[in-house]
């Protein structure tokens, strides 16, 4: 199984990595995303990239400290005709995330990191499409009281496996990346590395093999030519 360090305290994410036989230490980057978000906002910056930014620089973090270890920074956001939305830190904020959200098209944008002694190695950001039903405040408050806290502050405020998939009329794109985590492309990346590692081993043993035969070979040589001089 391979072996990453997860710079989230997300246990969706956890979950499914370990789910696709990839396993995981959690170590979370607890870097400040507010801040981070507010200054590339001043910069201009689009949704896209700062998903793309906060995921590398959790991603990066974490390697600092984690010397020859593999790291896998992840950020979700939500781009509403160019507004950045992010997870609620409460249900009051859920609700005026939902009013947002009604009635209207938007695209949620999962950004994946893996950074090796604090450099970046290989990243991907994928976004999906969603388009929200049109709801009345009192439909929208009786959602938020089916769901969970842990649920509901894990999953930018729709849980797309669970009751989340009801609130939409039209969803275009992969649902792992819709969950925060785009994960056969993480796939793709570490069978990858599984290959080359299994590539090195393959030659390594080869020369060793091929080193045994020559060391083997030249005593050989030395005593069926030492035999044919004494037949001489």
């Amino acid at each position: 199984m391979f072996q990453i360090i997860l710079a989230s305290k997300s246990k969706v994410r956890k979950d499914i990595l370990e789910k696709n036989n990839i396993a995981c230490d959690v170590k979370p980057s607890n870097i400040d995303e507010d801040m981070v978000k507010e200054s590339l906002l001043n910069e201009k910056a689009s949704p896209e990239i700062i998903s793309k930014n906060l995921a590398e620089l959790k991603a990066n973090k974490v390697s600092s400290n984690n010397h020859e270890k593999v790291v896998l920074g992840a950020d979700s956001v939500i781009d509403l005709d160019g507004e950045l939305i992010s997870k609620p830190q409460d249900r009051k904020e859920a609700l005026l995330i939902l009013k947002k959200l009604n009635a209207r098209a938007h695209h949620l944008i999962s950004s994946v990191c893996i950074s090796k002694n604090g450099s970046m190695i290989w990243n991907y950001t994928d976004k999906a499409k969603l388009k929200m039903k049109n709801f009345t405040d009192k439909e929208l408050e009786d959602y938020l009281a089916k769901i969970p806290d842990s649920a509901l502050y894990a999953y930018n405020v729709y849980q797309i496996e669970g009751e989340g998939r009801k609130l939409f009329s039209d969803i275009v794109g992969d649902e792992d990346t819709i969950m925060g985590l785009p994960i056969k492309k993480i796939k793709d990346y570490v069978e990858c590395q599984i290959n080359k590692q299994e590539n090195k081993l393959l030659t390594f043993t080869l020369n060793f093999m091929c080193q045994i035969t020559n060391i083997i070979s030249i005593p050989f040589i030395l005593l069926t030519f030492c035999a044919t001089w004494t037949l001489f």
